[in-house]
């Protein structure tokens, strides 16, 4: 599909608004699907807010990285999915549009809900082969079913670590903190990867999470990583316009603080997913979607100027 074709932006915007898509090295592109949702919908609604809530960043130099994407970054806009057909089909078209500009750009997806990542690792797997994995999420999503569905967003965890595109050993989950049995909420520690919970990380920001972040850096290494941030990783205090959120959860701060740690990490692509306007409170979730988009993007734009590309 060629990049004319993607549909445009819902509501006529691109994020930080930057130009369209052409030979920028960074892509920005929306996932607009919230068909695998089991509880509220409506993040297929995410794309658009977030972008919009990202024009408040357009003149920014970021704080800590000391750069702007801007001149770096092109928004492919949103990728063309039906609304009616079966989730096999989507995941196909994800993984054949994403693809197409995983092969030319490092690409930073806006879902939509989690089931979206799988066809995302898909098409980053074609290219970078076996990845790592940094996952931000409320929830394990290793379920081998989900609420009696074969597949969903509760379930991708399992999917990519059955199909050999990420790593048990270097697959690392941070935030977890809702109900299941044991066997799933300790899966991927049960296949060697790291768990923190929200519970380990209650109390610790700034220099307390030194440990954690080191430990995460040195079991990834410089192995190409795969970023995902589910939303409802934050506390609903800081994200209540998410599909399923769950008290006792992260501050914005302290994802910020992984975000930017982290970014010496071989990152290869990012989403951030599960955004539902619809039950956003003074676009608090949004906005805290669009900045860390807006951080991920400058600490890799960062390690570019510095290498000289």
């Amino acid at each position: 599909m060629a990049l004319g074709e993607f549909a445009y932006a819902a509501n006529g915007n691109r994020f930080l608004g930057v130009p369209p898509l052409g030979d920028q090295a960074f892509a920005l592109f929306g996932v607009p699907f919230d068909g695998a949702v089991t509880n509220r919908p409506g993040a297929r609604f995410g794309p658009a807010e977030i972008r919009r809530a990202s024009l408040m960043l357009c003149d920014g130099i970021h704080p800590f990285f000391d750069v702007s994407p801007a001149g770096h970054l092109g928004d492919a806009l949103d990728l063309r999915l039906p609304n009616a057909s079966g989730l096999a089909e989507v995941r196909r078209l994800i993984e054949s549009q994403a693809g197409e500009l995983m092969a030319r750009h490092h690409c930073v997806a806006l879902g939509g809900d989690h089931s979206v990542t799988l066809p995302l690792l898909r098409a980053a797997h074609r290219v970078h082969g076996p990845l790592a994995l940094v996952h931000f999420d409320a929830h394990c999503d290793t379920w081998n079913t989900h609420f009696d569905e074969p597949s969903g967003h509760g379930t991708w965890t399992w999917e990519a670590l059955q199909e050999g595109l990420v790593l048990p050993a270097q697959t690392v989950q941070i935030g977890l903190r809702s109900p299941g049995a044991r066997a799933t909420r300790e899966y991927v520690r049960h296949q060697g990867g790291l768990i923190f919970t929200a519970r380990d990380l209650r109390g610790k920001d700034g220099d307390a999470l030194a440990a954690v972040i080191g430990q995460i850096r040195e079991r990834i290494g410089q192995r190409p990583c795969y970023l995902t941030l589910d939303i409802d990783c934050l506390d609903p205090a800081f994200a209540p316009g998410t599909g399923t959120p769950e008290p006792g959860g992260m501050t914005s701060s302290q994802v910020m603080t992984f975000l930017e740690q982290l970014a010496v990490l071989n990152l290869v692509g990012m989403d951030c997913v599960e955004v539902a306007p619809a039950y956003d409170h003074a676009e608090l979730t949004s906005q805290a979607a669009a900045a860390f988009v807006w951080t991920y993007l400058c600490g890799q734009v960062a390690k570019r100027v510095s290498e000289g590309a």
